[in-house]
């Protein structure tokens, strides 16, 4: 008989052995960039870092400079496997130079909508171009001694509610289109990690989902690496555990740990689970150990090289009447909100602080010399906060003073830049931080001085009156506070040095500890900067106007409200234009924005976030000292109405567009994928379809028919009947003027199949392939027919 309540007692709750208790602290991070050793495996700590446009290093705020490249979307508008692996060099030494053993990059999530705030972290709209382009970098980044991540899998291309929405995608889509990047970088490029995204994918926590990371990931791709979360995405212990996660970040504290250790002694999870979770780790880990880092990027002077030709080979020329490349004018007029400092890159997690290089105003008076005189005038503003204090106005730097609540000093750095994150390596029984500067207000007139952050501040000028005020926390994500903070901003008269002082009372609730400084000089008003820009633009014999968006208007943990330019810049455009037929537009922006005057100016030339040498490689872009090799990897659309939604509802966000939608949308777009004009011409002469092995490769006669070497792109596509174009596959060609060349497009077998009720079908022949210039300009045609397998 059971026994009466009055006579049960507790069972003791069993002793975890000492090993078990160390092997899974191992699965979860010592810190929030670091993994915990395991000496009795033999296993290290491992170090990692964000990475898609350079690496970051383990925390926020850094003052170290490191490498930027273009960002992903720009490498993919390359359309070189070759160069994307050479990115994925660069990315992998740097980060082995760094000490980081684990790069948090490919960003693999297609571009499913302009909307999506972290677009630009992302490499393209189509499965084929992001698969073969993330393999060259997964490759690449591992080349170098370094562990590679195919991140954020799947579903993750929103970032609205991205915590929590349920992305709902049917089989048939998520089978050939948005796994087929992931299962690409698995299968051919052996990458040694992939990261379960925040999201749920058709109601399963995509760190829960055995569909995904068991039998999808593990059992029919073969992957034997380690699956990472997203930092904080996992969210239970015996659900994650067993469905397949690796790695539980960041730490000590999480879902994991102790909590987990009771898990396998109720027999919840097994004991063979963490061991092979282990194994997992132990194999990342190898990746340097057997791995000799061989590069070519080792001299400085080559590293700024590759990454100026990086930067040009992805810049698209969307429009020229000819005025391209610039000859040797006169007079010119740089004008735009991004004219003397471009945007080199977004917000978010992945923020690097890149090594200071020229501007465009450097680059273009270098390369014209003093006969050509080069008026700027900036045209309109379009910051929302105001920018960061550049370091030439706080030549000395910044005192950064940790005090104790009686005003004691525990620790007193110097900073050299004015974006403080504050959360590293403070000081126990820290009550306030003290931050000063001298800032040099040399401008006449009234300066704009701010203050960035949450919680209680004060901030002094000289000796004057303490302004005391209270920095609400923003609350729509977790990164909120990075990318979107609020701030409070005080008027200062200009024309000398002041003392700025900010003192900052510690919370230790807050999760994130800022002091971010702004400034923005005497300016007029927008009315009087487009009147300067119209009237400079007149008096020039050519007129190069740089718009674009910044990384307050591209970033993790914000989807975009509107795709228009931020701004006056329209206006701006259309008046300029107006004054000044020879007008060179710049796009400077990483994801697609509207264009309604696309037709205007003589020229436009897209340069995406072009990273450290942009300006380098856009002057040269403008001279034709390079030429704009790029291509669309992504459709540029002509409205914003009918595009895909990143706005979950009741938390689904449904994909109901299904696999129409960049090019394959039913509104066609203002520019398509694979989309781009050059400084020569070519002609397509003859192609035809060879066998190899399982795969099929077409090979296609070309002849540059211009006056000047030059690069293009040969795309191939599948002629589906009542289907839009499908791209298979693509090879770059590079000839001088007048020479012909043979080029040899590879196409995956995996992209000529489908996904059926009963598993995967190949197609059956015959079938049409096209020969395109782009997604909407075939020039050739041919049948083709499948090997047998």
């Amino acid at each position: 008989m059971p026994e009466s309540p009055a006579t049960t007692t507790a069972r003791p709750r069993p002793t975890a052995p000492a090993d078990l208790q160390d092997r899974v602290a191992s699965l979860s991070g010592q810190d929030g960039w670091r993994t915990r050793a395991l000496p009795a495996i033999g296993l290290r700590s491992l170090s990692l870092s964000d990475g898609p446009a350079g690496v970051r290093g383990g925390a926020f705020g850094i003052e170290s400079e490191g490498v930027l490249l273009p960002n992903p979307t720009s490498v993919a508008a390359g359309w070189d496997e070759h160069a994307a692996e050479r990115t994925g060099r660069v990315l992998g030494t740097e980060a082995r130079r760094a000490g980081i053993d684990w790069l948090l990059a490919p960003v693999l999530n297609l571009q499913r909508t302009p909307f999506g705030g972290r677009h630009f972290e992302c490499l393209s709209e189509d499965p084929q171009l992001t698969a073969r382009i993330g393999v060259g970098l997964v490759r690449g980044i591992q080349s170098a001694g370094v562990a590679a991540t195919a991140k954020h899998f799947v579903g993750n291309e929103s970032e609205t509610e991205r915590l929590s929405y349920d992305a709902r995608i049917d089989e048939k889509t998520l089978r050939e289109v948005y796994l087929v990047p992931f299962e690409a970088a698995v299968r051919r490029g052996d990458v040694d990690a992939v990261m379960a995204a925040y999201n749920s994918l058709n109601g399963v926590t995509a760190t829960e989902n055995d569909e995904l990371l068991q039998r999808i990931l593990r059992a029919e791709w073969g992957f034997r690496g380690a699956v990472v979360s997203d930092w904080g995405a996992a969210r239970s212990t015996a659900p994650t555990a067993s469905a397949g996660l690796d790695l539980s970040m960041p730490g000590p504290d999480g879902p994991w740990g102790p909590a987990l250790v009771d898990a396998v002694l109720r027999g919840d999870v097994s004991e063979e689970a963490i061991d092979e979770k282990l194994a997992a780790l132990a194999r990342v880990a190898a990746r340097r150990d057997r791995t000799t880092a061989q590069s070519d990027a080792d001299d400085a002077d080559d590293l700024d090289e590759t990454l100026a030709a990086l930067a040009a080979s992805g810049m698209v020329l969307l429009e020229n009447d000819g005025t391209l490349p610039l000859g040797a004018p006169a007079r010119i007029a740089l004008i735009g909100p991004l004219a003397e400092r471009l945007t080199l890159q977004g917000g978010g997690s992945a923020k690097v602080r890149p090594k200071p290089r020229p501007g465009l105003l450097a680059q273009l008076q270098t390369a014209f010399g003093p006969d050509t005189t080069i008026a700027v005038e900036p045209g309109v503003s379009i910051h929302r906060n105001l920018p960061p204090l550049a370091n030439e106005r706080i030549p000395e730097g910044i005192a950064v003073r940790f005090e104790d609540a009686s005003g004691a000093a525990l620790l007193v750095e110097q900073r050299r830049h004015a974006d403080l994150v504050l959360d590293e390596a403070v000081p126990a029984g820290t009550a306030r931080i003290v931050v000063s500067a001298t800032v040099r207000l040399v401008e006449e007139g009234t300066h704009g001085l701010a203050v960035r952050g949450n919680g209680a501040y004060t901030v002094r000028v000289d000796d004057g009156i303490a302004q005391a005020f209270t920095l609400a926390v923003p609350d729509r994500d977790p990164l909120s506070p990075l990318v979107e903070p609020y701030e409070h901003r005080i008027e200062v008269r200009g024309g000398r040095e002041v003392l700025l002082t900010v003192v900052h009372e510690w919370d230790p609730q807050a999760e994130w500890h800022l002091a971010d400084l702004g400034h923005l000089p005497p300016t007029p008003d927008d009315d009087v900067l487009i009147a300067r820009a119209v009237e400079a633009a007149r008096s020039a014999e050519v007129a190069i106007l740089v718009i674009g968006t910044t990384a307050e208007h591209e970033t993790e943990g914000i989807d975009r409200e509107s795709l228009a330019l931020p701004g006056r810049q329209d206006e701006l455009v259309r008046a300029v234009c107006a004054a000044n037929p020879r007008t060179v537009v710049v796009v400077n922006a990483g994801s697609p924005v509207l264009l309604p005057w696309a037709g205007l100016p003589a020229a436009v030339l897209w340069a995406w976030f072009p990273g450290q040498e942009g300006a380098r490689a856009l002057a040269d872009c403008l001279l034709g000292r390079r030429e704009p090799g790029g291509r669309l990897p992504v459709a540029i659309p002509a409205t914003a109405s009918g595009l895909p939604s990143v706005i979950p509802v009741d938390g689904v966000l449904s994909y109901e567009e299904r696999d129409r939608f960049g090019s394959r949308a039913p509104v066609a777009p203002l520019y398509r994928l694979g989309y781009g004009l050059g400084y020569t011409r070519w002609e397509y002469d003859a192609a035809e379809i060879l066998t190899r092995g399982d795969e099929l490769a077409v090979t296609v006669a070309v002849r540059n028919i211009g006056r000047r070497p030059g690069r293009d792109i040969v795309q191939v596509y599948l002629d589906e009947d009542g289907a839009p174009p499908r791209l298979l596959g693509f090879a770059p060609v590079t000839a001088e003027a007048g020479a012909s060349a043979v080029v040899d497009v590879r196409i995956w077998p995996e992209a000529l199949r489908r996904w059926t009720d009963t598993g995967w079908r190949v197609l059956e022949g015959p079938l049409r392939f096209t020969v395109n210039r782009s997604f909407a300009d075939p020039v050739l045609s041919l049948d083709a027919v499948l090997p047998r397998t």
